[in-house]
């Protein structure tokens, strides 16, 4: 048997640490959400693929790579979301400040900050739920929200329950639009959120629940909803209505997923 292909030189040694790296920030850009599976399913056919055309086994690796040649515009529509949102942080990285690309490109991080008060937002959402006060809120994880955070008024005020209530007081010039929360400050009021335009949402939901379905399609922010109407506590994760029973569960989660 010819085992040439075993032979690797310093460029071939390169190339799969490149690889490795830049599948590993994929997986990390990724982790959480349905897409991960998609990629996992991907990579393994590619490997069988390269195995196969290593052995010779022409049949098998043509089947292969005709699938995964032809599978482009599939996989273009199946990561629509996902490409949207990494092209939406390349295009809104300002590469003239001193921050530079990859500390803009805020995925890129092995850890997501840990300290933000998740009690007191959580009070401040039940006591607006009692008064049926509508909010908003949009927790960063590691995407950089600047480019939405421009869109409002800027803060910089330490999380505070009484401060977050009197910013959706409804006769708050502040209660417009959302409030940005980044390592436990509120960083910015009456912020303009993407819009969703997802045919999924029931017509029930308001133009606040497509913007906070919007902006967790985009980047990998989560956001907590209180229904003006209802009073109901909505969690939105990924661009979905994550379900809880009871707010000691809809705090767990919230934790597990700051720190995922």
């Amino acid at each position: 048997m010819n085992l040439d292909f075993i032979d690797f030189s310093f460029l071939d040694v390169l190339d799969i640490i490149l690889v490795a790296v830049l599948l590993y920030y994929i997986y990390k850009l990724l982790k959480g959400t349905v897409a991960i599976n998609i990629v996992i399913g991907i990579a393994l056919i590619f490997l069988i693929w390269k195995i196969t055309q290593a052995l010779h086994m022409e049949m098998v690796s043509g089947i292969l790579g005709y699938l995964l040649s032809g599978g482009v515009i599939a996989l273009i529509i199946v990561f629509q979301q996902e490409i949207r949102k990494f092209l939406l942080m390349i295009g809104t990285t300002n590469l003239s400040t001193k921050k530079g690309l990859l500390s803009q490109l805020k995925f890129m991080k092995t850890e997501v900050n840990s300290e933000i008060d998740i009690e007191k937002i959580l009070k401040a959402c039940s006591s607006m739920s009692k008064t049926r006060t509508g909010a908003l809120l949009v927790i960063e994880k590691t995407n950089n929200l600047d480019f939405l955070i421009n869109t409002g008024d800027k803060m910089n005020a330490l999380l505070n329950e009484a401060i977050l209530e009197s910013i959706f007081y409804k006769n708050s010039p502040l209660h417009d639009g959302a409030t940005v929360i980044r390592d436990n400050y509120i960083v910015a009021t009456r912020v303009v959120l993407p819009i969703s335009d997802s045919t999924k949402i029931p017509a029930r939901f308001g133009l606040r629940h497509r913007a906070a379905i919007g902006v967790t399609e985009r980047t990998d922010a989560i956001c907590l909803l209180v229904s003006e109407e209802t009073g109901e506590i909505s969690y939105i994760n990924n661009g979905e209505f994550v379900f809880y029973k009871t707010p000691e569960d809809l705090f767990v989660k919230l934790q597990k997923d700051l720190t995922a």
